[in-house]
């Protein structure tokens, strides 16, 4: 009996110190797990030096960061943001004002003709520009966009299909249709421009709330202080253009920048014809070329 006992009691002690291993396993597994590193979820996007593209919490959205030659874009739309709970609101940067800049900027495109003619102009010369483009354009000429993003010109936003009447209802019906033009760009280079321009500008168009729903979502809005007058009932020929800028590129603008008005988009062929001149009068006068950003100022 004695025996027997004895033998239980051993096969007690077995069991004991066999699950006291595997608990003490257990335990220094789970520790080790917890002293490894975390694997942080990758962001998407292509990184690039031609580029600025902005994370997730944008950190790297710094005056020092950003250049006037180089695009600045979302990794993320902003339904993604929004889902993933990213701040939306962009951080308080400082406008550059340091040197001369003329921001040559293209609005109503890409269309299939005039769009690659102005492009093969900019890379003739050897200058950036930036293209406010249309989401129904974008649509129709996906090549075109994407000819715009690897020649490392900045692209932003005009709205879907420039209807002035659905645009302007409110400041909620503004943002539909930027974030339609958003959703159209992202799909052809994987990422959404931060820059916008409103079509026919914001005096007279924008309410008071617009501005600050628009900084509230990241969105920053650029007018234009010089323009050729290219979409006006006159259609000026290239001469005239080239007149209008050198005349009004001539005096003392705000912030010593040009932020130069011109189309892109059909009928637009004396705008091509009229850009090397353009080009040609802004350098003589002093100007770089850059293209727009958070940092660069609104030119009124």
């Amino acid at each position: 009996m004695k025996r027997d006992k004895f033998a239980k009691v051993i096969g007690v002690l077995a069991v004991l110190v066999i699950l006291g291993g595997v608990a003490g396993a257990a335990w220094h597994a789970k520790v080790r797990a917890t002293e490894q590193p975390q694997e942080v979820e990758a962001e998407p996007g292509v990184e690039s030096a031609a580029y600025t593209l902005a994370k997730g919490d944008y950190s790297n959205l710094t005056y020092d960061n950003i250049s006037v030659d180089r695009p600045v874009y979302d990794r993320y739309t902003l339904k993604q943001r929004l889902a993933k709970g990213l701040p939306t609101m962009l951080p308080v940067l400082p406008h550059y004002t340091a040197e001369k800049v003329a921001y040559l900027t293209f609005d109503d495109g890409p269309d299939d003709v005039n769009t690659p003619a102005i492009l093969d102009v900019l890379k003739a010369k050897g200058v950036h520009a930036t293209f406010y483009v249309l989401g129904g354009m974008v649509e129709k000429n996906p090549a075109v966009l994407k000819r715009i993003f690897t020649e490392g010109h900045a692209i932003g936003n005009h709205s879907y299909d420039h209807d002035y009447e659905r645009l302007y209802a409110n400041k909620e019906s503004f943002v539909e249709e930027m974030e339609q033009t958003d959703e159209a760009v992202f799909k052809v280079i994987g990422m959404r421009p931060f820059i916008i321009r409103a079509p026919g500008g914001t005096v007279g168009m924008f309410a008071d709330d617009y501005y600050k729903h628009l900084n509230l979502l990241g969105y920053v809005e650029h007018d234009w202080n010089v323009l050729t007058e290219d979409a006006t009932p006159e259609h000026p020929s290239a001469e005239q253009q080239i007149d209008y800028i050198d005349r009004r590129a001539a005096g003392q603008l705000k912030d010593n920048m040009a932020l130069v008005l011109m189309h892109c988009n059909g009928g637009k062929e004396e705008t091509v014809r009229a850009l090397p001149g353009i080009i040609d009068n802004l350098k003589a006068k002093g100007y770089r070329f850059g293209v727009v950003t958070p940092i660069t100022p609104q030119p009124w």
